[in-house]
């Protein structure tokens, strides 16, 4: 048994200034990842992929790894980016395989293709029609018609914050293994509805997600090969932005159809719980300051329009920059990417007393925003190379890279900066840089939900805090111009 395994995945917000060249999808200073080195890589983590190579080792499959890349959410992927990767894929399936597993993200837009993964997927079907086709993919899927008309299996996150991407993995590949045993015939029927939940609104640890992924297992526990429902992906103006479900049963077409259709209509039936309201950010840091007098864990604020995870800039300053108005002491501010400010503070060196200009380098064109800086002073406390692996238990076990980076302590506030995007769903992040958030008065995050798996234990109250970015939660200030209408929120249910 010869199986082609490998790994493309981007979450695109169209609306985002971050470039996305193919430096974009390699970690740490080598090249993109291939062959041995994708095992090597991934062995022993809790990622999807590494869910397909402990299946292929237990099944004594002979598999081949030609590419593994993971880029943090940005502007539409460059083509060449794209067919460097989606060419390695389609060339090692060419070349002969008994099945593909692939650990996509579902959001893929490219500056040629709306849907970067139909196209691969399509690709792959021109050289090997008949080849089974196992997909992981993100909870933030956009699915495209030829993502479920093309592949064989697709299995989807059912956790957000996304620990559960291993379990997923082994969703999406059993049913091709069990196919190619003559063990199960896979069947899939996928739909949409017509909205756009809110990214506030769709964490699995709250309502109404969280019943409608507890629904899609109890489907899995009664016998379907794969249950999912997908929330979507609101920031890229495509055309199948949005929610979502794809069902797999063992040969029972009708059956896959009627769950799929109730997961749709659950999240139809609970569509006004999946819209967010802004708190006015004064309002926000008001109440953050009397919440953290006397609280024996951390106030978590939440820089939620820049979260980097959704394609954010990461260097935005209207949130830090109210926190060190408002005098907000003992805090922590994971994190401004200003590779320019990197730079500076590892020329001063450790103790050196420095003035910046923080963050705001990068204009938001599609939002009319331009970059605004902030002079802040403070003492380089500690500098890094960035590299750290996650504990868990989000994507346990992987290496991170948030390039060269440092801690600027300006006495009330650390501020971390660092050279690319990483979102703090990990403590690890925080220890590289040697701070200990559990000890902080205040954590600022640019994150929005993925944040509560590492570091929710911690929090003592969570402020949502609405700043500046282009993965705010107002929908309003984002022109749309290609997405399907009528849409809900967008347009009357």
């Amino acid at each position: 048994m010869r199986l082609v395994i490998a790994q493309m995945k981007h979450e695109t917000n169209t609306f985002s200034p971050v470039p996305t060249p193919l430096a974009r999808f390699e970690r740490g200073a080598g090249p993109l990842l291939e062959g041995a080195a994708v095992r090597a890589a991934f062995k022993d983590t809790g990622t999807a992929i590494g869910a397909f190579i402990d299946l292929a080792e237990l099944a004594g499959a002979e598999a081949v790894y030609p590419v593994a890349g993971n880029a943090a959410p940005s502007a539409p992927v460059d083509t060449a980016a794209y067919e460097a990767m989606a060419g390695r894929i389609v060339d090692a399936v060419a070349r002969g395989c008994d099945a593909v597993l692939l650990d996509l993200h579902g959001a893929m837009v490219t500056r040629a293709h709306d849907d970067g993964e139909g196209e691969l997927l399509a690709r792959i079907r021109r050289v090997a029609p008949g080849v089974p086709i196992g997909v992981a993919l993100d909870m933030h899927t956009n699915l495209f018609p030829a993502m479920g008309e093309l592949a064989t299996v697709i299995a989807g996150y059912q956790t957000y914050p996304h620990v559960d991407m291993y379990e997923t993995g082994a969703r999406a590949a059993r049913p091709i293994l069990s196919l190619l045993n003559n063990k199960a015939r896979p069947t899939m029927c996928f739909g949409h509805r017509p909205m756009l939940p809110h990214v506030m609104r769709q964490s699995s640890l709250d309502s109404p997600n969280r019943e409608i992924q507890a629904r899609a297992k109890e489907m899995e526990r009664d016998g379907a090969l794969a249950a999912t429902f997908f929330v979507g992906f609101p920031h890229a103006d495509i055309p199948y932005a949005g929610s979502s479900a794809v069902v797999v049963t063992d040969g029972d077409a009708g059956r896959a159809r009627a769950l799929c259709d109730e997961l749709l209509d659950m999240a139809w039936q609970a569509r006004e719980q999946f819209v967010y309201r802004v708190e006015p950010l004064e309002q926000s840091l008001r109440r953050a300051s009397g919440l953290g007098a006397g609280s024996a864990r951390p106030v978590v604020l939440l820089d939620h329009y820049d979260n980097c995870a959704s394609g954010g800039t990461m260097d935005t300053m209207a949130v830090l920059g109210g926190i060190l108005d408002a005098g907000l002491e003992d805090a922590a501010a994971f994190a401004i990417c200003d590779p320019q400010a990197v730079a500076q503070m590892t020329s001063a060196g450790i103790g050196a007393r420095v003035t910046l200009s923080l963050g705001g380098k990068m204009a938001m064109p599609a939002l009319g925003l331009k970059g605004r800086p902030r002079e802040v002073t403070g003492t380089v406390r500690r500098i890094c190379a960035g590299l750290y692996r996650n504990e868990g238990p989000m994507a346990r076990g992987e290496q991170a890279d948030m390039g060269p980076s440092a801690v600027l302590d300006t006495g009330k506030v650390e501020i971390a900066v660092i050279s690319r995007h990483v979102e703090p769903h990990d403590i690890a992040s925080f220890r590289a840089l040697g701070i200990e958030p559990e000890k902080k008065r205040y954590l600022m995050l640019k994150s929005r939900v993925h944040w509560r798996a590492g570091l929710g234990p911690l929090a003592a109250a969570v402020i949502e805090c609405a700043g500046e970015g282009v993965c705010t939660s107002d929908y309003s200030t984002l022109k749309f111009s290609r997405l399907r209408r009528p849409v809900y929120p967008l347009d009357p249910a």
